[in-house]
């Protein structure tokens, strides 16, 4: 049986993941060719986006995905390894918490929609594990759309959630 450390190794290489801006690792496996055009996208997009796409995402016990958002919905679908224990923090400064897992009769759901615009961060929840996901977005995710906030902006707009949001921020 290989340790914890060899195996994940071994997936990042056989899934050919790289190192993600918000923590964590990735690889783009779905990009539609169909694409909106930017007239038909609201405000917040600037320039057109293909329809959909997906990545794999591994998160390890070691890092954590930090607080982040996008301009899209973005489904997470749990696939092996520990649960992942995943906050939002809402327009209106809501946080829920969730738990993203395949034991479903103790709350853990093996799918999930984080909303448009609502920041979002993640960890591994058992000790020298892993988590491997897969987040789907529509319209079709682009780094144009990707805001990592440092700790005090999103601090100073979320004071109520400063011990959250230091724990889930690196800058």
């Amino acid at each position: 049986m290989i340790n914890t450390e060899s195996k994940i190794k071994q997936i990042i290489e056989k899934l050919d993941l790289l190192p993600h801006p918000e923590g964590g690792y990735y690889k783009e496996i779905y990009r539609s060719s169909g694409i909106i055009q930017s007239q038909s996208l609201g405000s917040e997009f600037s320039g057109s986006r293909n329809f959909a796409t997906s990545i794999y995402f591994m998160l390890t016990s070691d890092t954590f995905s930090a607080f982040h958002k996008i301009n899209q919905d973005e489904i997470w679908h749990f696939y092996d390894g520990s649960p992942i224990e995943l906050h939002v923090i809402s327009v209106s400064g809501q946080h829920t918490q969730h738990i993203i897992g395949k034991d479903i009769f103790n709350g853990e759901v093996p799918q999930l929609v984080v909303p448009a615009n609502h920041w979002f961060a993640a960890k591994t929840i058992k000790d020298d594990d892993y988590s491997l996901v897969g987040c789907a977005v529509s319209p079709g995710f682009d780094f144009r759309d990707f805001n990592l906030p440092t700790r005090q902006k999103l601090t100073e707009r979320y004071p109520q959630h400063k011990a959250l949001i230091t724990s889930f921020t690196r800058i």
